[in-house]
C-alpha cells in the first residue's frame, strides 16, 4: 500500500458524495406560516449550485399561508399523509396527493399546501431548482370553493 499523498484521492474524498443524516437537517431556512421546513441540500451546506432539498411537515388539519418560490421550480414528494394543494391568483384550483405521489409547482405560481387529514401529520420531501431557498409569502383572499383539477398526462393519454 502506497503512503504517498494522492491529491485526486483527497479531492474526491472531501468533495464527492455527501450523506446528510436525518437528525442533522437545518431548520434555519425560509419558512411559510403553517409549515416546518428543514434543509438537507443547500449551497451553504454542501455547495449545491442548482438544487435545494429538504423536508416539510404540516401538522394535522393545518395549512400554509399562500406563497410562491419566485423563479424556482419545486417538486414535492408525499412520504406520509394526504396533501391538498390550492393554487392560482385566488387559490381557485385544487388537487390532492397521497403517499408516493409527486407534485410539481412551476415558477411564480401562488399556492398553498394543506394537510387534508385531521389526525395525521403530512410529511414530504421538497426539492427546488436552486441552491438557495426562496419563499415569498402572499396576502391572497382565496375563493370559497376551489375548482378540482385532475391532471392529464400529455404523453400517456387514456
Amino acid at each position: 500500500m502506497s503512503t504517498t499523498h494522492d491529491p485526486e484521492h483527497d479531492r474526491w474524498k472531501h468533495d464527492g458524495v455527501r450523506v446528510i443524516p436525518a437528525g442533522q437537517l437545518d431548520p434555519n431556512t425560509a419558512q411559510t406560516p403553517g409549515m416546518d421546513r428543514q434543509a438537507a441540500i443547500t449551497f451553504a451546506r454542501v455547495g449545491a449550485q442548482k438544487l435545494w432539498a429538504g423536508t416539510v411537515h404540516i401538522h394535522p388539519d393545518a395549512k400554509t399561508g399562500a406563497h410562491h418560490h419566485g423563479p424556482l421550480e419545486s417538486v414535492i414528494f408525499v412520504v406520509k399523509g394526504h396533501a391538498r394543494m390550492r393554487w392560482g391568483e385566488q387559490l381557485q384550483f385544487t388537487a390532492e396527493a397521497g403517499p408516493g405521489d409527486f407534485i410539481y409547482v412551476p415558477p411564480f405560481v401562488p399556492h398553498q399546501e394543506i394537510n387534508a387529514s385531521r389526525d395525521e401529520k403530512l410529511e414530504c420531501v421538497l426539492v427546488r431548482s436552486d441552491g438557495e431557498a426562496t419563499a415569498v409569502n402572499l396576502d391572497i383572499e382565496p375563493v370559497e370553493k376551489p375548482e378540482t383539477v385532475l391532471w392529464v398526462d400529455p404523453i400517456h393519454r387514456g
